[in-house]
């Protein structure tokens, strides 16, 4: 039994994030509702009275990466598959190289599955025909059977980016944060080598992370800028002899991008290491909290978290990949 695994690329925004997962209470009054079905198969049947369930009733499931990749790949290889994903990324969170694997049979015809004689291209191009336009799978490969795509990982590294202008970015407002404050780079850059090396991160995780230990290891942060002027259809217009307007120098900015690369991350670590280095960046904290956060792993030390739709899981790297 061949196993597979898939380098996938996706935007966020219209998922639930990377994993499966069925509602477990109603959105607007928050009473419990009850699941009946095979999550496997992608769906639920819901109940607004917790003492019963309505086996009639539509199933639903939220819209997940993950519920989508399985449903593809299965209508590729005819088989109930499992796809295991690297990193649970949260709802909203973007990735350009997420890894997530599977295994099925290795008939292929009517009978199911993908012989590994197939290819891994034809597997690509087949899977990708049945994915939304918002997941692409972006590399297929053949791995060893024991391939775990989670524990398996040597490191991970993330991206979390800002457009720091006095107007906020209509074509970048999916992918990258708003600030509007002038941001220090230089300042927010130093401080950020602060949390390089072996740490305990505890300060710097949201609660219920649900880890046996808080320890991770940081091999790199830094804090770099894409792009200074960013030109609009206005100042185009203008260089080609259209009328100047006054929303030009509302247009520039700034593109932030905040790059960290560890051995693994808590839950909302990386946002709210992000949230931590925009206040040193605005001048409301001063670096040296990072160091008493680290110490003493209180989380009031550190900053906010940032929202998901600046973050981006950038690559996973494999001994055997």
């Amino acid at each position: 039994m061949p196993r597979f695994a898939l380098t996938l690329a996706y935007e966020g925004t219209g998922f639930c994030g990377w994993q499966r997962q069925l509602p477990h209470e109603d959105a607007v009054t928050g009473a419990p509702r009850l699941l009946a079905a095979d999550p496997i198969e992608g769906s639920a049947t819901v109940s607004e009275n917790p003492s019963e369930i309505e086996e009639d009733r539509p199933r639903v499931e939220l819209r997940t990466v993950q519920g989508v990749v399985e449903r593809a790949v299965r209508g590729v290889v005819r088989e109930p598959v499992s796809v295991m994903g690297a990193s649970r990324t949260d709802a909203g969170v973007h990735a350009r190289g997420q890894v997530a694997a599977f295994t099925c049979s290795d008939t292929g015809g009517r009978t199911g599955g993908w012989p590994a004689d197939r290819g891994t291209v034809p597997l690509m191009r087949a899977i990708n025909s049945r994915l939304p336009e918002d997941v692409l799978v972006l590399d297929a490969r053949i791995v060893d059977a024991d391939f775990d795509p989670i524990f398996g990982a040597e490191r991970k590294a993330y991206s979390y980016t800002i457009w720091n202008a006095p107007m906020r970015s209509l074509w970048e407002r999916r992918t990258a944060l708003h600030i509007y404050d002038a941001l220090d780079v230089d300042a927010m850059h130093a401080a950020a080598q602060r949390l390089v090396g072996e740490h305990d991160f505890a300060g710097f995780a949201a609660a219920g992370h649900g880890r046996k230990t808080t320890v991770r290891t940081v091999f790199s942060c830094s804090v770099r800028v894409i792009n200074e002027e960013h030109r609009t259809h206005h100042n185009l217009h203008a260089e080609h002899g259209g009328p100047q307007t006054s929303l030009n120098h509302a247009a520039a900015g700034t593109r932030i991008v905040i790059d960290i690369c560890g051995s693994g991350f808590l839950w909302n670590m990386v946002r709210i290491i992000g949230g931590t280095l925009v206040e040193v960046g605005r001048g409301r904290m001063d670096a040296a909290r990072i160091d008493e956060a680290l110490r003493s792993g209180d989380r009031r030390l550190a900053g906010p978290t940032l929202p998901p739709h600046g973050l981006c899981l950038e690559w996973i790297r494999y001994p055997s990949l």
